[in-house]
Formats: C-alpha cells, structure tokens, sequence
C-alpha cells in the first residue's frame, strides 16, 4: 500500500509539473514570438513605446521558459511562489485593460498549478528549497 501512495504522489507531482511548465512555455513562447495583443497591453499599462514593449515582451518570454524548464529539471519552492503571483497577475492584467472579468476566472490555473506544486513540496517534504 505504502508504495502504491508513492506512486499515486510522484503522478500527482509530475502533472503538477507538466501543468505549470506547459503553461509558461506556452505563453513564453508567444511572448517571444511578440504576440500583438500583449504588446498593446504593456503600451497601456506602463506607457512605453511599441519597441521597448516588444523587446520587455521577448524578455518576459525567456524568463518564462527558464522557469518552466527549471520546474521539469529541479523544482525550487520559491520559484513557484513567483510563478504564481506573476500567472495571478497576468490574469488579472486582462479586466486591467479591458478585456473583462471572465478571462481572469479562465486563468485561474496560472497561478493555482504553481500554489498546487509549491503545497505539495511543502507537505511532502521535499528537499526542493
């Protein structure tokens, strides 16, 4: 019994995995490839110009696959709390520009898969930091 919940933990953890770098290397990867609505988001939200939005977008885009490759390789807890709040404020940038509230509550797995993770490590014991 006792290997079976082992088993039954290392699933959970490797789709909570899977989940939260699936999901930053989605959007890393369309932040690097320049998608036009988030560049219109940036311009709005903090006022600079087309070019240094592309260009923070790209960056964003790196540091969100960085993570996501570092979350497969070697789960570090802090980490998921940043990616968290970085997936929590995303989502919210949407009603922020006008998007609308329902794309917020869409995203809810931005930020819940990485506090899912972090919890699990935390209760699990793990020698993740």
């Amino acid at each position: 019994m006792y290997n079976k919940k082992m088993n039954n933990d290392k699933k959970v953890e490797w789709l909570l995995r899977v989940g939260v770098a699936g999901e930053f290397i989605g959007h890393g990867l369309l932040a690097i490839n320049g998608k036009a609505d988030w560049i219109g988001w940036i311009i709005k939200m903090i006022g600079v110009s087309t070019p240094t939005a592309t260009t923070l977008l790209f960056l964003i885009g790196i540091a969100d696959v960085i993570m996501a490759l570092i979350i497969l390789v070697k789960p570090v807890r802090p980490l998921l709390l940043w990616m968290a709040a970085w997936g929590f404020w995303t989502a919210l940038v949407r009603p922020l520009v006008g998007v609308g509230w329902l794309d917020f509550v869409e995203r809810s797995t931005n930020w819940a898969a990485p506090v899912a993770l972090y919890y699990f490590y935390k209760n699990s014991k793990s020698d993740t930091e």
